[in-house]
């Protein structure tokens, strides 16, 4: 990447977005790919455009993700928190506005381990009294 570039990364379950920032239009690339593109017809705009909304930098920022792990819906998850993180790290300025609308916080929520003797996580094998 360029020497004006910030780096940060984002992570939501098992998914892991490495994003770049660099001063520009607004555009969007994920995996070498148009965001649409990747993600498809998953309602995503609102969620990726929060922290440009919120920081007041709509269109002013390009940015080249990597995106691996989890489905599509962490994905885009893990890809706005890392954006939020390079906009903080790129001016410390953003960090009230970002952080009072929660983009800072790593979603700590994730799959609970299946257990043995069990069916899952929580579920049971069903009981036969007979």
């Amino acid at each position: 990447m360029s020497q004006d570039s910030t780096y940060a990364t984002g992570k939501r379950k098992t998914a892991i977005a490495r994003v770049w920032i660099t001063p520009g239009s607004g555009n969007v690339a994920v995996n070498k790919m148009p965001i649409s593109d990747y993600f498809g017809n998953i309602y995503y705009e609102p969620k990726v455009a929060k922290p440009f909304a919120v920081t007041e930098t709509t269109d002013k920022f390009d940015i080249h993700a990597t995106v691996k792990g989890g489905g599509k819906s962490a994905q885009i998850d893990a890809l706005v928190h890392g954006i939020a993180k390079a906009l903080q790290d790129r001016d410390s300025e953003m960090r009230m506005p970002l952080k009072k609308a929660g983009l800072l916080t790593r979603d700590p929520r994730a799959k609970e381990r299946k257990k043995y003797g069990q069916r899952g996580a929580r579920a049971r094998f069903q009981f036969s009294k007979r």
